[in-house]
């Protein structure tokens, strides 16, 4: 897919040469990808100092962590000319890294927004030959990028991509849990009694949920109401309005982190702005 003319050339991508393909083996094992923190882990602080091996090889679009420890552990990788095995050995700045003999160096940090259309899932690769949300964003940059959290196939809206596990992690923690604002048309007209409910708290099978604000979308009909989260649970928002007895007939994310939809149709991506990414870094 595209971009869009508004949005300029893409950047020029810096980063490993002749980076080696991952093998659709590898790639299923990122299906279900979804970096896992423990509620008491503290938010990165997105300091550029000396950073793990294995995260240095996933910047530089070598390939993803997990994969970096096996070729860590296969002794092909060197640090000013030594070879190094161990897993938790930190790359400081101005350290030669080689792969195979070659010079690499970090690969750019990359932040892309996508508004994702309907029937696409969120995985890597496939096995049963299904749409992927990679397959919209594989020209967007040369780095090896990843969905932040997951979608729906049927669900359509923002979905950001990116290379920085840092920003990755904060996006994800538990206590951190990026705004969400969803556009969503049910099958009936909705009670503005069960908006009341979304926002006191809703049992569901894993918990109680509460949504942060919900309401009627300005224009809309009375079957048309916004709904904003910040719990990352899977599919949270279409189990509440489920469970107060309505279908979902529409589910669009219009609001990520703060970022929007404007000027970005259905189907394309762009590049964060340096103040885009500047806000996310600093939110809290």
């Amino acid at each position: 897919m595209r971009q869009p003319k508004k949005t300029g050339a893409k950047p020029k991508a810096t980063g490993a040469k002749d980076a080696p393909k991952v093998s659709a083996r590898d790639k299923r094992k990122y299906i279900d990808y979804k970096i896992k923190v423990k509620k008491g882990d503290p938010l990165p602080s997105f300091r550029e100092d000396a950073i793990r091996l294995n995260k240095f090889l996933s910047n530089a679009g070598i390939c993803s962590r997990r994969e970096a420890d096996v070729l860590i552990d296969t002794g092909v990788v060197s640090i000013n000319g030594v070879i190094v095995t161990e897993m938790g050995y930190k790359v400081k700045p101005g350290d030669v890294v080689q792969y195979d003999g070659e010079t690499i160096t970090t690969g750019t940090k990359r932040y892309v927004l996508l508004n994702k259309p309907k029937g696409y899932i969120t995985a890597i690769d496939d096995p049963r030959g299904r749409k992927t949300v990679m397959t919209l964003v594989s020209k967007a940059c040369r780095e090896q990028i990843f969905p932040v959290g997951r979608m729906e196939r049927d669900t359509t809206g923002l979905m950001l991509f990116t290379n920085d596990g840092d920003m990755m992690k904060k996006l994800l923690h538990p206590r951190y849990h990026a705004r969400k604002l969803y556009h969503i048309e049910t099958n009936k007209s909705v009670a503005k009694e069960d908006l009341e409910k979304m926002t006191r708290g809703l049992d569901l099978e894993d918990g109680r949920m509460k949504a942060e604000a919900a309401s009627f979308v300005e224009g809309g009909g009375s079957n048309e109401i916004g709904v904003e989260i910040r719990s990352g649970k899977n599919q949270v928002v279409r189990r509440m309005v489920e469970a107060l007895g309505y279908e979902v007939i529409k589910l669009d994310r219009v609001v990520y982190a703060g970022l929007t939809k404007k000027d970005l149709p259905r189907g394309y991506y762009r590049h964060l702005t340096e103040q885009e990414i500047a806000f996310l870094k600093m939110s809290k």
